[in-house]
């Protein structure tokens, strides 16, 4: 079940509660998620070595089964359920799971995903770390003050059972340590073919750059590292802007093209996207949307105030996006727009609609190059913060 490419098992953020029958593993699972669920959408997975039944006999779906469908859903309104025969397909529970915030898995110890370790009086756990059959332990929880300093011999936070505000801040650090590792990097679209425009709208000029290297410039105050997104026959002339280049690997699917190619390069690493055709994005709006982000949701983006429009095309993709973004692909659906109203997003109000006007064609360019005349954006402001 664990998928080792990507390092993790059913969960960008899993942290399994592990230790043997009757120490208490679900009632500490239980008191975590009643505190945790105030800030964050939470999940529980219990994995168990015996057989389990979800449906009853006599009602409509066990009937079903028992007359030879190997898988069946019920649902209504508010809640669904698969029952399906076999164990389950990771990528399958990796894709139910995905619009959660955090999971908290209860058992596995086996398995390598990160790990808290209930220790009971008998220390029976302690062998089994000791001989490495359980792994990858982030923190141990006692049921007895009196075990603290025996088990801080491992060099491991050792919380009690009743601490559980202190257990949940420490995932919550946990968390956000892994994604301290994977600092935002920028991504400059610029692989439209222009067809409204007559010529390359990211070789149009509007500031003291053209709109290439300006909105590279932009997201670079915020983001790491910058890269410009464009199709093959782009690159010989891109390429002497002086930012790498992430050449489209899908064609004719609009900017879903260069965020794919993107995430396939740098697969846990979070995307600042912005379209090249936005002269009059700056460096507040930017900010806003990199200081405003949440990484436990699939996104981050804007939303107009009055129409509830969302902005695909200067937005936040998180690593965890990159599932659902190839699941919809492969279904024909190649919408950003459609993935935000779909997907877990956190949204920010869109104070400024003027920012994110797209100019597409010569009257919106004329329009826009007048209003740069008389209220100029950030014009001489392009030094870049990260390095």
């Amino acid at each position: 079940m664990h998928d080792s490419r990507s390092g993790l098992t059913f969960h960008p953020f899993e942290i399994a509660v592990c230790g043997f029958s009757n120490t208490g593993k679900t009632t500490l699972i239980s008191r975590l998620t009643a505190l945790l669920k105030e800030r964050y959408a939470i999940g529980y997975f219990k994995h168990g070595c015996h057989r389990f039944d979800i449906d009853h006999e006599g009602k409509d779906s066990a009937v079903i089964r028992k007359a030879g469908a190997s898988a069946v859903m019920i649902s209504d309104p508010h809640q669904h359920a698969l029952i399906a025969d076999g164990p389950p397909d990771p990528l399958k529970v990796q894709s139910a799971l995905d619009h959660l915030d955090m999971l908290l898995v209860e058992g596995l110890k086996e398995i390598p995903l990160p790990k808290i370790i209930l220790a009971g009086p008998d220390e029976k756990i302690l062998d089994l770390m000791q001989q490495g059959i359980v792994s990858n332990v982030k923190a141990i929880v006692v049921v007895d003050h009196t075990m603290q300093d025996r088990y801080r011999t491992f060099g491991l936070p050792v919380f009690h059972r009743d601490n559980i505000s202190a257990l949940a801040a420490f995932i919550e650090g946990y968390f956000l340590s892994r994604i301290e590792r994977h600092p935002l990097y920028g991504l400059v679209l610029a692989g439209g073919m222009s067809s409204r425009m007559k010529q390359d709208k990211a070789l149009l000029t509007y500031h003291e750059s053209n709109q290439l290297v300006h909105t590279a410039k932009l997201l670079l105050k915020h983001c790491q590292r910058v890269f410009i997104s464009c199709r093959h026959d782009q690159q010989k002339e891109y390429s002497s802007f002086g930012f790498p280049l992430i050449i489209d690997r899908y064609i004719e699917i609009g900017p879903m093209a260069g965020l794919l190619s993107a995430q396939h390069h740098h697969p846990a690493t979070p995307w600042l996207v912005a379209a090249c055709d936005l002269p009059l994005l700056d460096h507040k709006s930017v900010g806003r949307l990199a200081s405003g982000r949440v990484p436990w949701k699939s996104a981050t983006a804007f939303r107009h105030e009055s129409t509830g429009k969302t902005e695909p095309l200067c937005a936040i993709y998180e690593p965890k996006s990159r599932l659902k973004l190839l699941e919809m692909h492969a279904r024909g659906s190649n919408s950003l727009k459609s993935f935000l109203r779909n997907a877990p997003v956190h949204y920010l109000s869109l104070t400024d609609p003027e920012c994110l006007q797209n100019i597409n064609d010569p009257v919106d360019k004329a329009a826009a190059e007048q209003l740069l005349a008389t209220n100029p954006r950030n014009a001489n402001d392009e030094t870049p913060l990260c390095h």
